[in-house]
């Protein structure tokens, strides 16, 4: 039979056993109508919410989460850890059809050719795992019957039940050529069993390590109760080298079953770091980096070594140079306890003791640090002063000015010399300048005495063709504003996005002004629930949850206020600010240092119309104090609120006091 006929031949096998097996036998209902992925084992979560889909119509499958597809035999490889020439031999044996050799195209048969195909058997993973501890014993008491140990001591081959079979079958195979087989147990219903012959066929070769058995690693139990370091390597043989050498290790049997660790490690984090030590191949440098990137993701520790020097792998090592071997072992667990003896060096400096006199620096420090004026003088009484290190959100419904008063108090505070970052979401920055510019020609117009209708909304400063139709008056104002503006804006520095901009961005921007300026500068978020998700498969929660968390720790490390504006929804129209009003993220209310909210003076009160008191000019607005950390609660602030040209001015009410302009007379 020459090499097309051979192919042909085993393409038609391949079809048999798809028309014949479903995957369906090989696959978990998961919710949705979808299947749990064996690969990446999208469908084992909380939620159980699968990704793989099956397609009956030509039994085949794809995961729409790794993105991995196949049929009914790559679904066997999986569950088996057998190479595919095993896969298709072992499928073709179940459904009673002849396949040609691949390597000599002799015809191999399961069963005698003429007997006519019967129902394939129920596939492994439907049938209850089989307890073979039996089994293991009884070949673990014939071990001195063959010289196949492969280096590796008596001592550590009966901590494993290591065995030998002189005439070993697969279970799922019982008519194939018996075999002397070395019994590797992998658990108590699963195993490895090495062809122990010094000489194999080569037809014979591909099936030298059959496993049995649903898949388990060699030594699993280590990741939650060893006291060394913990080597990954490939083979179950090479675990074995690396115990036998001094040291601890899980066989992966395969290094396809990175993903399959990956996924056991992300349920149960190891107790001790991982020393990755997969073979010294192509393939195994692969199969390395794929480990390396799943651990990193998963912050678990590890290292990443060669105990096998310049041998292939461990087991040859410590065939041919078992002294070298076991010093690379003892290396890395004295490594480790080195690394135990640092980590508790370390923790003990995370006594008080150890910050007394960086407390003490503080205090020195504090004492050239002022509090960053809002400019609003009432606002200020109730901050101690002004703004200082901590996270402060200012949240309320639409129309009540929550952007207008936080890009008032941030060209306030440029104007007195400071630095401010303004991250806006939604505005580009030619809207946030003209909003300033817009409120410059208001109050130019009311400290001057003029006529209100000469000030500019934003829409009026941007919009060119109305130029033409503007008095001298009008555009001096412009002009003047303009000019005030400039006075400071080189102290505004803005980044506009839309869903693009993140804490981790923010944390960037930040470092980069103050590593180019030298100034440590105000932040200003517009606003927290559009900045750009940490992840895309979690609740809007969460998401916010992260970046209100994220941005507390950017106030932390560089030692500066930051102030996010945060939305309420239409529920709160009518009823009084409250904490609750921020439940929708709980990260809000725990980790911001004050929290002040905005609404419509008389809100909660009866008969309160939020209709009406939006059409008042200027708006009765009330800041209230929700929250503060190092100063008391409660305050009620009041301001009039000019929308059109986004204004706002603090306002004591006429039995304490009377307002003037900007400026307050105390009675």
């Amino acid at each position: 039979m020459n090499g097309d006929e051979i192919k042909k031949r085993r393409n038609e096998a391949r079809d048999e056993i798809k028309r014949r097996i479903s995957c369906k036998d090989y696959l978990t209902k998961s919710k949705g109508g979808l299947y749990v992925c064996p690969y990446c084992h999208s469908g084992t979560g909380s939620h159980k919410t699968g990704a793989l889909k099956l397609y009956e119509d030509t039994n085949s499958w794809c995961c729409h989460s790794c993105k991995r597809t196949g049929d009914v035999i790559d679904l066997y490889q999986q569950q088996t850890g057998a190479d595919y020439d095993t896969a298709l031999s072992l499928l073709t044996q179940e459904i009673g059809v002849t396949i040609p050799s691949k390597t000599s195209g002799r015809t191999e048969r399961s069963q005698d050719s003429h007997t006519s195909p019967q129902k394939p058997p129920k596939p492994f993973k439907q049938e209850a795992e089989i307890d073979y501890t039996d089994f293991f014993l009884q070949a673990n008491r014939a071990l001195d019957r063959t010289n196949y140990h492969r280096g590796i001591s008596r001592p550590t081959l009966d901590r494993f039940c290591v065995g030998y079979v002189p005439d070993w079958t697969h279970p799922k195979a019982p008519n194939a050529q018996p075999t002397p087989r070395l019994i590797i147990p992998t658990s108590q219903s699963s195993y490895l069993a090495r062809d122990a012959r010094d000489i194999i066929p080569d037809n014979q070769k591909q099936y030298s390590k059959s496993k049995v058995g649903r898949i388990h690693f060699l030594n699993h139990e280590a990741f939650q109760n060893s006291d060394k370091p913990i080597f990954i390597v490939e083979g179950e043989l090479d675990a074995l080298s690396i115990i036998d050498a001094g040291g601890e290790a899980v066989g992966l049997g395969s290094k396809n079953m990175v993903k399959k660790l990956l996924a056991l490690l992300k349920e149960q984090k190891p107790v001790q770091p991982l020393v990755i030590a997969l073979d010294n191949d192509e393939s195994g440098k692969n199969a390395t980096k794929e480990l390396i990137d799943g651990l990193e993701a998963l912050n678990i520790a590890f290292y990443e070594m060669n105990p096998a020097g310049r041998y292939k792998d461990a087991n040859e090592a410590l065939q041919k140079d078992p002294d070298a071997l076991r010093q690379a072992v003892d290396e890395v667990n004295h490594l480790q306890d080195a690394a135990e003896q640092a980590a508790r060096e370390a923790y003990l400096k995370t006594s008080t003791a150890h910050y007394l006199q960086d407390f003490a620096d503080g205090i020195t420090a504090s004492a050239a640090t002022d509090a960053i004026p809002t400019g609003f003088g009432e606002l200020d009484a109730v901050l101690d002063g002004g703004l200082y290190e901590g996270l402060y959100i200012i949240g309320g419904i639409s129309s009540l000015g929550k952007t207008t008063i936080v890009m008032q108090i941030a060209d306030q505070i440029a104007a007195s010399g400071r630095d401010v970052l303004i991250f806006s979401l939604e505005m580009s920055r030619m809207e946030l300048m003209s909003k300033s510019i817009s409120r410059h020609t208001y109050q130019a117009v009311i400290s001057t005495g003029g006529d209100t209708r000469n000030a500019k909304t934003a829409r009026g400063i941007t919009a060119g063709s109305r130029y033409k139709h503007y008095s001298q008056t009008e555009r001096d104002y412009i002009s003047l504003a303009i000019d005030t503006y400039s006075q400071y804006a080189d102290h505004i520095f803005i980044s506009e996005g839309v869903g693009d901009i993140g804490a981790a961005q923010i944390r960037d921007t930040v470092e980069r002004h103050i590593s180019f300026t030298g100034n440590i500068p105000v932040v200003i978020i517009d606003y927290l629930q559009i900045l750009a998700p940490y992840n895309d498969r979690a609740t809007d929660k969460q998401n916010t949850d992260k970046a209100v968390l994220e941005l507390k720790r950017i106030s932390r490390d560089f030692k500066l206020p930051v102030i996010g504006i945060s939305s309420f929804n239409r529920a709160n129209y009518r009823i009084e600010v409250s904490m609750e009003a921020f439940k929708e993220s709980g990260a809000i209310e725990y980790s911001s240092d004050v929290l002040l909210g905005l609404q419509l003076e008389g809100a909660g009160e009866k008969d309160f119309n939020a209709k009406e008191a939006k059409k008042k000019n200027p708006r009765e607005i009330e800041l209230v104090v929700l929250k503060n950390r190092y100063g008391k609660i409660g305050d009620t602030l009041q301001f009039r609120y000019f929308p059109m040209f986004n204004y706002l001015e603090e306002y004591i009410q006429p039995e304490y006091g009377i307002q003037v302009g900007s400026n307050t007379v105390r009675l």
